[in-house]
């Protein structure tokens, strides 16, 4: 029974120094996966929070490029934390103006924060830039539109005015309803 329990051991062994101290670790950065590839993964499984972490990894390993603030914007996005989420791809879209995923998540926040013209101006830069290739982007844009086009002002108002004067051109608004 020892004698299994040794070669099982020695077998878990293999590939390793032999010797009384822990395995030599490898360098910072060599052999871990992208924090980018890993925080996607987490976005598409619903983990936002843990892919913000992720992102936030990856920011430190790489510094800030245009792909990290973009998927920061994104995370904070799906947190339902719009003013960071608008603020980080503000900065992606002026860090590469060219970057669409930038461009169609700013225009996101935008429409969920009740700013439908800039949200439209937004998409219609996404739109352009992609070529007009992603579904997604001109659904985005064909939304976008057409509430700028249905923008209702409140409800109808169905009070009546009259004008009642007050000395020499001097007047008072009053509502009859």
């Amino acid at each position: 029974m020892a004698l299994a329990a040794t070669l099982a051991l020695s077998a878990c062994d293999a590939g390793r120094t032999a010797g009384p101290y822990a395995p030599a670790t490898l360098p910072y950065g060599e052999g871990s996966v992208d924090g980018l590839i890993v925080g996607h993964r987490l976005m598409a499984a619903g983990e936002y929070e843990l892919a913000l972490k992720s992102y936030l990894r990856s920011a430190a390993d790489q510094g800030i490029t245009v792909d990290v603030l973009s998927a920061l914007g994104s995370a904070n996005l799906k947190l339902g934390r719009l003013g960071q989420a608008e603020t980080l791809l503000r900065q992606a879209t002026r860090k590469d103006p060219e970057f669409v995923p930038a461009w169609n998540n700013l225009g996101v926040v935008l429409m969920e924060t009740g700013q439908v013209a800039e949200a439209a101006r937004v998409f219609r830069i996404a739109y352009g830039l992609d070529s007009g290739k992603t579904d997604s982007i001109k659904e985005n844009l064909t939304l976008a539109l057409a509430k700028v086009e249905n923008i209702a002002y409140g409800e109808d108002d169905t009070a009546t005015f009259a004008l009642m004067r007050r000395g020499q051109g001097d007047y008072l608004l009053l509502t009859n309803q």
